[in-house]
């Protein structure tokens, strides 16, 4: 008898991303071969997003193309999209079984009851949940670099944003557990960990323990070389917790500070809770700690009421800063937030506008921080072949490196010189020598 086929698709954060894994893993450990989603397979999980209402049609869109697949398969509805919008999905003819969060952990048992005829689903009151679903991941699609969730939820309820009543509020996930995933990834040749969650900086608030305990932690563990992070909020990031960050050599100097505007007024309406001061302060502190980090953010353009003078205060401080990466994102109503309701929202004209000059700002100010590291001799993870027969990697800043070494350098530390290329475009700007 041959073995069960499953096929996985992902929406979303990075988060999302290590609990598709797991999930991945966990029908591995059932007997279940893991397929492409663009096979012919007996199972689809769909781990949904709902971030956006574009989110919201992908991940339709994914489940209407699971079915279409093979219309017999057994088809998974998992995530944000299913917290947000049971009801929908309740009665639609191409899910078979929903998972909100927080239940992802029992796929298994669920697909298992549906074959015996049983049509029940996993949906959690995520608001009052309060444990943290601690699940393990044995192993990577990418097998340099692994993911490592550790927080779960949001208490901030920004008003844009709809991530707190899709994920519910802030867990953490024991020290313990982390380092016993970590060590065994570790075991498995893994040199680089991301340390993530939803809302990272709330991490150990409901356990008693500290972030930076953690981090020392997981790069105490033997064959981890590297530590980096997801994304962290200014408060965080004060001189106390940055002064012991730079005592962990494995801490890579990568940081992405969530900003989203640049204006106190507008910083104020999202109901963020810092000012654009107090992030420059976290901004600067981390600079007299660490040498040139990358320090990388988003930024939403056309939040309502943006006016003129609130957009170019976020220009000139966006400027001031000086990013290596900046994500731009225009602001989107989302259904089931306060800002879908405010007043005065901004033309998608003039969004557009915005948008593109806060790109090419970003495109500028990248290419500033590159030149930074031309010429500097650093150390490079080698990850995988490119089509034209290099081999690529990133420095400890995620700044990417191509390489003509040869596919035996792959998931190796190698030390070299950063030459800027002017001729390659992308994300592939140096070339190692």
């Amino acid at each position: 008898m041959s073995m069960k086929k499953a096929a996985l698709h992902n929406l979303g954060c990075k988060v999302n991303e290590y609990e598709c894994e797991c999930m991945a893993h966990l029908l591995e450990e059932a007997g279940y071969e893991i397929v492409p989603f663009t096979e012919k397979a007996d199972v689809y999980v769909i781990n949904t997003c709902s971030v956006t209402q574009i989110a919201d049609k992908k991940s339709r869109q994914m489940l209407s193309r699971a079915r279409s697949k093979n219309p017999d398969a057994i088809v998974v509805a998992a995530g944000c999209y299913v917290q947000t919008a049971k009801d929908k999905l309740e009665g639609s003819p191409n899910v078979d079984i929903l998972i909100s969060n927080n239940k992802k952990e029992e796929l298994v048992r669920l697909i298992s009851e549906y074959e015996k005829g049983q049509k029940n689903s996993a949906i959690s009151n995520i608001a009052c949940d309060r444990r943290y679903e601690d699940m393990f991941l044995a192993h990577t699609m990418d097998h340099t670099r692994a993911f490592i969730k550790v927080q779960d939820g949001c208490d901030q309820f920004c008003s844009y944003c709809i991530i707190p009543y899709a994920r519910g509020r802030s867990r953490s996930r024991s020290i313990e557990s982390v380092i016993s995933e970590v060590t065994h990834l570790a075991s498995k040749g893994y040199k680089e960990v991301v340390i993530t969650g939803i809302h990272l900086s709330s991490f150990g608030k409901d356990t008693g323990e500290k972030l930076i305990d953690l981090v020392k932690s997981v790069a105490a563990i033997s064959g981890i070389e590297r530590v980096r992070f997801g994304s962290f909020e200014p408060c965080i990031m004060d001189e106390e917790f940055i002064s012991e960050l730079s005592s962990v050599k494995e801490v890579c100097p990568h940081f992405h500070l969530s900003l989203q505007s640049g204006s106190d007024s507008v910083l104020k309406r999202m109901n963020r809770s810092y000012t654009a001061e107090e992030y420059f302060k976290s901004v600067s502190i981390l600079r007299k700690y660490f040498n040139n980090p990358a320090i990388t953010t988003d930024v939403i353009c056309g939040f309502p009421g943006e006016t003129d003078i609130e957009f170019e205060e976020t220009i000139d401080f966006v400027r001031r800063v000086g990013f290596y990466e900046m994500h731009v994102f225009k602001y989107s109503k989302r259904p089931g937030t306060r800002a879908v309701k405010m007043p005065d929202q901004v033309r998608e004209e003039l969004k557009h506008e915005r948008s593109q000059r806060l790109i090419e700002l970003g495109e500028s100010m990248r290419l500033d921080f590159l030149k930074l590291y031309d010429g500097v001799r650093t150390d490079v993870l080698f990850e995988e072949e490119d089509a034209s027969g290099g081999i690529t990697g990133f420095t400890r800043e995620y700044i990417k490196v191509r390489s003509t070494l040869g596919s035996h350098i792959c998931g190796s530390i190698k030390e070299g010189i950063l030459t800027l290329d002017n001729k390659v475009g992308g994300l592939e700007n140096f070339v190692m020598i």
